[in-house]
């Protein structure tokens, strides 16, 4: 809105000009402070990181390729790299471990070993859950590989879906072998005193109405059974649950493979072990090494 002077006109007289009005200058320390120009004349880091990256892991490749070691003037010569740059980088793996160097060879290392080990037991986990899931989808319930490890049941890998979800662990599977199929069929796998020596430490206790009540009954069940059978139990570790396990043995390594249904299904039990045990039996050969990871 525009204003409207209303006082009365008077007579003024004339005035100088007014100076500028000077700038106003941010007093020090207050306010953002001024970003520094960008400069042109900089290297960028982050590329030559990346390309001192990317020569160090031709090396490293370079090198595991000559199981009796090489010289640096050969690895230069094969990667193509300056000597003077492959002798810093070369110290460089060796100091760090990726390398070592024996009478001018350059062999790998520990630190280069143990991530082609942890890269291959990666592999492996991968190999035994995509399996899993194929046998999941084909039985159409969830699939549990465990294993017997240092005295203890390990649950290696789980493959469930939403409309067939896991049993839930709500007492430590661990502690609780005498109670599930899983660790029934690990045990079952044993000699007695290895038996003796896991109750002992894990002393059979009731999990549900249906839980075996104590160590003798238990034993005598794991006598009984069958080898290289499934084992059932229904409703001994979760209620409204019944599962079935499947005993794998390789070399050493007392294993299985197990399925769950919830207790409705129970006519379904026995089948679906049955379908499990012929898939394990089809591909044991190409996952033997998988699951004595």
């Amino acid at each position: 809105m525009a204003l409207v002077d209303t006082a009365s006109p008077e007579t003024h007289a004339p005035t100088a000009p007014r100076a500028p009005t000077p700038r106003l200058q941010r007093p020090p320390g207050t306010g953002l402070p001024e970003q520094p120009r960008p400069t042109t004349t900089e290297p960028n880091s982050a590329m030559t990181l990346i390309g001192s990256v990317q020569r160090a892991m031709r090396l490293l490749e370079s090198v595991a390729e000559h199981q009796c070691g090489a010289p640096a003037k050969q690895l230069a010569r094969e990667t193509g790299l300056a000597l003077p740059t492959a002798y810093h980088l070369l110290r460089t793996l060796v100091h760090e471990g990726y390398l070592r160097r024996d009478k001018g060879l350059f062999f790998l290392g520990e630190a280069a070993e143990r991530l082609a080990g942890s890269g291959a037991a990666q592999k492996r986990r991968s190999t035994v859950a995509d399996t899993l899931a194929q046998w999941r989808d084909s039985i159409g319930a969830p699939v549990y590989y465990a294993r017997y490890r240092d005295g203890e049941i390990e649950i290696m890998c789980v493959s469930d879906t939403p409309g067939n979800p896991a049993v839930q662990e709500w007492a430590d599977f661990r502690e609780t072998a005498h109670a599930h199929a899983i660790g029934q069929c690990l045990l079952s796998q044993m000699d007695e005193s290895a038996r003796r020596d896991h109750l002992d430490r894990h002393p059979v206790r009731s999990i549900t109405p249906y839980t075996v009540r104590d160590d003798h009954t238990l034993l005598r069940r794991l006598e009984r059974t069958p080898r290289m059978e499934p084992v059932v139990e229904r409703q001994e570790y979760a209620l409204g649950t019944v599962c079935a396990a499947v005993p794998i043995t390789v070399g050493a390594t007392a294993a299985t493979m197990a399925i769950s249904l919830p207790s409705r299904q129970a006519d379904r039990l026995l089948p679906a072990a049955r379908q499990l045990q012929s898939e394990i039996g089809s591909k044991l050969g190409s996952i033997a090494i998988s699951i004595s990871m």
